[in-house]
């Protein structure tokens, strides 16, 4: 038992009822998934509290509400402009010392868990509104990896709370009608992965929406390359009742985004690399059957962020980063058995009939 309180709660004492309207749909759902055991790594969400402590400056809300309601959504540069003068003003306000107090005493405990004295880890974003089932808010606010020492883990606290005025976010909230106030922000505090390879995976294929297929794509280092688009990943197709790979295709996968001595860069993979497959046959089935148990825990299709840490042992290295509902193919009727046209043996049958296939793949 760790102590979790008004201004944190940890995942692994997270309770739904108790929790869930104050830690951001990020937070909730590591914390749910802890409990359901699987592989999370270990850490602490700062609640909405310590986030609604800001709404206590009379002055910051009158102005945040003043700059939104003077953007021109239709200007790029006035939307960024007016975002990076809210984020300046929240950032610069103390930390009332209540708050400062809870995080560094947490962040003390996270690192005598981990056995270092500095603990390297992930702060993240997780905002209240994020992942509901008719909205998607991922990639709107920030992340900040590789985070050393309690005053720059509160500092960075700081900058996650300012980042739900990014301009994306700004963009996408009057876009979708979502009131700018009735949102708030917590922040995950996780220890950081070392991975030698990440990515995601959906527990249906998203082109065809086929809920038979474990579909996971995959590239060196940190899933940041993946999930930013800057690099194409490997992509692989799993059979849930075969559970084999079916199908694969191996990219050329030119960048990957790691830890260096100088921080966390973006480097050049060698060629030999490149076109290779980052991720074994067993440790993608591993990835599957660990998005699957989401999938079951939660009883829908989920968008899951996995890792593969370099520093665990073969069969217990790859973990759970995040696990949110699929938001297109999980809200479209699913076709009625009685029309004919849904065959549910469909995908057994296509791996039977193209053995060739899959095994020239490799």
């Amino acid at each position: 038992m760790t102590g979790s309180s008004e201004y944190v709660v940890w995942y692994d004492e997270y309770d739904e009822e108790r929790d869930r309207h104050r830690v951001g749909g990020k937070n909730a759902s590591l914390g749910t998934m802890m409990g359901a055991g699987l592989p999370v790594p270990p850490g602490f969400a700062v609640t909405t509290n310590a986030y609604d402590t800001l709404r206590s400056h009379d002055d910051l809300t009158v102005l945040i509400n003043d700059l939104i309601g003077e953007i021109d959504f239709d200007i790029p540069t006035g939307l960024q402009a007016v975002s990076r003068r809210i984020r300046s003003e929240i950032e610069k306000l103390a930390v009332p010392g209540e708050i400062e107090e809870a995080v560094f005493t947490a962040y003390e405990q996270l690192c005598r868990r981990c056995g270092v004295s500095d603990v390297g880890v992930a702060v993240r974003s997780s905002a209240t509104a994020e992942d509901l089932p008719d909205a998607s808010f991922a990639g709107q606010q920030d992340t900040y990896l590789w985070v050393h020492g309690a005053e720059n883990v509160l500092a960075h606290v700081a900058k996650c709370w300012s980042s739900m005025f990014t301009d994306r976010a700004l963009a996408y909230r009057h876009e979708m009608g979502f009131d700018d106030q009735a949102i708030a922000m917590s922040v995950g505090i996780q220890k950081m992965v070392d991975p030698r390879a990440s990515g995601v995976a959906f527990t249906l294929n998203p082109l065809t929406g086929d809920r038979t297929q474990v579909a996971i794509d995959a590239s060196w280092g940190l899933g940041e390359a993946v999930v930013s688009g800057e690099v194409t990943p490997d992509n692989y197709l799993v059979d849930k009742v075969l559970r084999e790979v079916v199908e694969r295709v191996i990219s050329d996968k030119h960048i990957e985004i790691r830890r260096t001595d100088s921080g966390v860069e973006t480097l050049e993979v060698e060629a030999e690399r490149r076109t290779s497959q980052c991720i074994t046959d067993a440790e993608i089935c591993d990835v599957a059957a660990m998005a699957r148990r989401a999938e079951k825990h939660y009883g829908c299709p989920q968008d899951v962020e996995w890792a593969l840490d370099r520093h665990l042992p073969d069969g217990e290295n790859i973990v759970l980063l995040q696990a949110r509902p699929e938001t297109v193919w999980s809200q479209k009727a699913r076709t009625s058995v009685s029309r004919g046209t849904y065959d549910p043996l469909g995908s057994i049958v296509s791996t039977l009939t193209a053995p060739l296939k899959a095994e020239k793949a490799n």
